[in-house]
């Protein structure tokens, strides 16, 4: 292969391996896991071992202005007035429990990621279910009353319409009468 020829496949392959490329450049910072914490350096505390449990508490705890993320991704104030209050609370000496309680006491359940099921959270639990089952339940009843519903029969032709056929049809039903209203074709002064 030699001239243009040869030109147009290096192109053509230097443009796929770019577009290639590409792809698996936005890819990979779409699938990678985000490494970002919102966690700064001065909440970090100076125990090891009291910051690994305070980290540990923030990702159980919800964002209650992000509401999807845990206090420990978010960059929300009330995020981070969070983490600083569970440090503080650990810094005091409160074990997990007491410091989950105590949040709960102040902001509900919905402070949890993950709820405790109880009857004041059985709908945040099993409402999904129960919309998809009802929704799954109502698609069933409308297929069996479409497939068991006869079918309707057309209406019956008026007087008009039927004189207007025999014009159409002619005398023996075959098609070959006298034209339609109108002086066109058979049929049009039916539209």
């Amino acid at each position: 292969m030699t001239g243009p020829a040869r030109k147009r496949g290096i192109n053509d392959w230097a443009t796929s391996a770019a577009a290639l490329a590409l792809v698996a450049a936005l890819l990979g910072t779409l699938l990678a896991p985000s490494v970002a914490e919102a966690v700064l350096p001065d909440e970090i505390l100076a125990d090891a071992a009291l910051e690994h449990r305070a980290r540990a508490l923030s990702k159980r705890l919800r964002c209650l202005v992000c509401q999807n993320q845990s206090i420990d991704d978010s960059d929300a104030e009330l995020a981070r007035d969070l983490r600083l209050l569970v440090r503080k609370r650990l810094t005091a000496g409160d074990s997990d429990e007491q410091i989950l309680a105590f949040l709960v006491a102040r902001y509900g359940d919905f402070v949890l990621l993950k709820p405790p099921v109880k009857p004041s959270t059985w709908l945040l639990w099993f409402g999904p279910l129960a919309v998809f089952t009802l929704a799954g339940l109502g698609l069933l009843i409308a297929a069996n009353r479409r497939k068991n519903k006869p079918a309707a029969a057309p209406a019956p032709l008026s007087p008009a319409e039927r004189a207007a056929l025999a014009r159409i049809l002619g005398p023996n039903g075959a098609g070959d009468g006298e034209a339609g209203p109108g002086g066109g074709r058979p049929g049009e002064g039916l539209r």
